[in-house]
Order: structure tokens, then sequence, then C-alpha cells
């Protein structure tokens, strides 16, 4: 159904609390995955983003859970519907145009960057 959510994620050590973002894509049977050490601003550079493993669908309706194994506590941020824009799904660079509160307009992920612009 095209659903995308983004994820603050805090993970906890012995002295601090690292947070990072996880960007989740609807792919049919799961969710493609970026994680992003910051959020990409509305006609800004582009940030560096990390592809991760693919994430189950279940996480595009928690709103909040704690990990298991001493791995953190994510929290939804920003979710909804995107529109996909680009010539392929499986490849490597993805177009998408998203309607979210933080997220919103033409989202450009290329390999390990990530610009958000204008959506014309």
């Amino acid at each position: 159904m095209n659903k995308w959510v983004l994820l603050e994620h805090k993970v906890y050590s012995a002295n601090s609390i690292e947070i990072h973002y996880d960007f989740l894509v609807e792919n049919g049977i799961d969710c493609l995955t970026w994680k992003f050490l910051k959020l990409p601003l509305l006609n800004q550079d582009s940030v560096e983003i990390v592809k991760q493993a693919n994430h189950r669908l279940v996480w595009l309706s928690r709103v909040e859970h704690e990990l298991s194994e001493n791995r953190g506590f994510v929290k939804r941020i920003d979710h909804g519907i995107f529109k996909n824009v680009s010539d392929k799904f499986d490849s490597e660079c993805f177009r998408l145009i998203l309607d979210g509160n933080l997220l919103y307009g033409l989202v450009e992920i290329s390999g390990n960057s990530c610009r958000l612009s204008k959506n014309n």
C-alpha cells in the first residue's frame, strides 16, 4: 500500500545515548530500510545514509517499542504514503514523493546519500 515510516532510534550504552533515524519504505513483503544520522532538510544539501537490512512490515504500524536485548527504544516521528516516481524500485536509486510532516516532497536516494526537495 506504499507506506513509509521514520523512526527515532535511541541506542543505550553505559555512558551515553546515541540517536539515529530509521527510514522504512514498504516493499511488498518487507521494508527497505536506511539509517540516517541526521534528517534531510527541504532544499538543503544531501545527507549521508546507510542501507540496512530490510525490516519487517510490523514496523510500519508501531508507534513506540522497547527493543529486545537492550538494543534501545524506537519511536515513530513521521509516517505516511509515498508515490514512487523512479523508473525502478529495486535499484540503488529511488525517487519517492512523501506526504509527511517532517519528510515531505521529493526524496531522492542514491547510494549512500539522500536529498529532500520540493515536489514540483
